[in-house]
């Protein structure tokens, strides 16, 4: 089978052509497998199969267990060519990119039948606008709950540029459960050092939402604990909870060890630890289930350090991860398409972006932009694009410029025009589907994310009533659950009728080789 071009594959996943008679295909490796699906042949290896797909793996067990171990399997109903093709270049490592609406659901239904975490992990980073609506759909027909919370949440983010479209495309229940969710809210706190005086008048300690309803005010959401400081601290969001690290407290600056964490649905604190090595002025950045602490300082003006850390929420502990490539303090940084970068900057005309592999612990340098005494303050991750913030000729960082970089593609490439950086407001910069908000003492500036003509202004609101303006988008508990008309993946039953809607003849996937066909239901795979 061809690589079909709008996949955006290479073409050099190996397949057959249905004509090959079976069992001619030249020198295959042992461990190979032939997979027919429709009128194609896929060659695959078992290892990779067994290692990314439940369904397969619970095949080759029972195969063990059985009398042979055939060469060659047929699959019928349920699963595509193209689906399959998709999820084999995906498993390989392969990029891909789909944005045709039968591509969509075809990988949808085989990550659903074969149940491929990967190959949902992948449709996951391929939620935007362009293709959320088909992926929401296709998620609530076949039950892959993860994209469905995915792509519930983005048409929930992105309600404003896709609702008068999902109007016409979405059934009403579909509908009614992105409306029960609700968007991620636009967060800041003043900059603050617990003291006497502030410990106790709690309202220099106020943290607030926008309310971006009606006239677009600021509203208090909660009050900092009285010991929290942050000045010089990290802040981030992980797991829709609020997380504040490290800082200074006092008039000598002294380095604060420990952090809190605030959650929204229990509008509560609690208090968590803060790096092994105390430190401020630092960036911290919630990527994976994990808080990433890179940089910074251990002395409030002393040298900045290479140092990183890495706290894991589920045991509450922080971990050393490989030192960054060089000190920095407050580095710029975002995380895109499941992918954590950060930018070094190298004088007298270099912004190095790093990506860290949290997998590998290592740090790769992903690319470099240069330009004359112009250095990324700010970076934020939109779709497969970074967007990196720098100052204007002459060190001015009253009117910015903004480069952008394709993750998919390698290049960068220069929006037109000037961005206001009025008392740094560019600098808050937070995505929330396609709206980027920013903010200041004067007013809060929402942009609008555009492929072609960058970012453009959309609304006006209300400034930052406090002094600093350290933001953060948190989300309350959304308590995204798929209604009850598309079944999960991993039950036994599947919607029929959502099948045969699709042209799929059965319910249950036909597995064939030479000597005989095998009916495997779906409850063989639950295991």
């Amino acid at each position: 089978m061809e690589a079909h071009e709008s996949l955006g594959l290479d073409g050099t996943t190996p397949a057959r052509d249905s004509s090959t008679p079976p069992g001619e295909g030249g020198d295959r490796p042992a461990s190979s497998l032939r997979v027919r699906v429709e009128e194609s042949w896929f060659v695959a290896d078992r290892a990779l199969l067994a290692a990314h797909s439940d369904f397969f793996r619970a095949l080759f067990r029972w195969e063990t267990a059985g009398d042979g171990r055939p060469d060659e399997l047929r699959l019928r109903g349920g699963v595509s060519a193209r689906g399959f093709l998709v999820m084999l270049a995906v498993c390989r490592g392969e990029p891909v990119s789909l944005r045709d609406p039968e591509e969509l659901w075809d990988a949808v239904e085989c990550a659903a039948f074969l149940q491929t975490e990967v190959l949902t992990q992948c449709l996951c980073d391929l939620v935007d606008s362009d293709t959320c609506l088909e992926l929401y759909a296709a998620a609530h027909v076949f039950g892959v709950r993860q994209l469905f919370c995915a792509a519930a949440l983005h048409l929930c983010d992105a309600r404003e540029d896709l609702w008068e479209d999902a109007l016409a495309a979405l059934p009403e229940e579909l509908l009614a459960h992105a409306r029960s969710l609700s968007p991620a809210s636009f967060v800041a706190v003043g900059t603050h050092t617990p003291t006497a005086a502030g410990t106790r008048d709690s309202s220099f300690r106020a943290v607030l939402r926008l309310d971006e309803e009606g006239e677009g005010e600021w509203r208090h959401l909660t009050h900092l604990p009285a010991l929290c400081s942050t000045a010089l601290a990290g802040v981030a969001v992980l797991h829709d909870r609020l997380y504040v690290v490290g800082g200074v407290h006092g008039y000598n600056k002294e380095t604060l060890d420990g952090g809190f964490c605030y959650d929204p649905g229990a509008d509560a604190w609690s208090t968590v630890p803060g790096p092994t090595e105390p430190r401020c002025d630092f960036t911290l950045l919630g990527h994976q289930g994990r808080l990433y602490a890179v940089g910074g300082r251990r002395l409030a003006g002393g040298e900045t350090t290479a140092a990183a850390e890495a706290f894991d929420v589920a045991s509450g502990a922080w971990s050393p991860v490989r030192s960054a490539p060089r000190p920095v303090g407050s580095a710029a940084c975002a995380s895109a398409r499941r992918r954590m970068f950060v930018c070094f900057w190298r004088p007298p005309d270099a912004t190095d972006v790093y990506e860290y592999a949290s997998g590998e612990d290592a740090w790769t340098l992903l690319t470099t932009l240069r330009r004359p005494q112009s250095y990324g303050h700010c970076m934020v991750g939109h779709g497969s694009r970074l967007y990196v913030m720098r100052n204007g000729p002459g060190d001015d960082f009253l009117r910015c410029v903004m480069d952008r970089y394709d993750l998919a593609t390698g290049q960068w490439s220069a929006l037109p025009g000037f961005y206001v950086n009025s008392k740094g407001a560019l600098f808050t910069a937070r995505v929330r589907g396609d709206s980027v908000l920013t903010v200041k003492s004067m007013l809060t500036l929402v942009y609008r994310v555009t492929e072609r003509d960058g970012w453009r202004p959309r609304r006006q609101m209300s400034g930052f009533p406090e002094k600093g303006g350290l933001t953060a988008m948190e989300k309350a508990p959304c308590g995204c659950s798929q209604p009850t008309v598309g079944a999960p993946v991993g039950q036994q039953e599947v919607c029929e009728q959502a099948l045969l809607d699709r042209g799929v003849p059965t319910q249950v996937l036909l597995v064939q080789n030479h000597q005989e066909s095998v009916e495997l239901c779906q409850d063989l795979v639950q295991h």
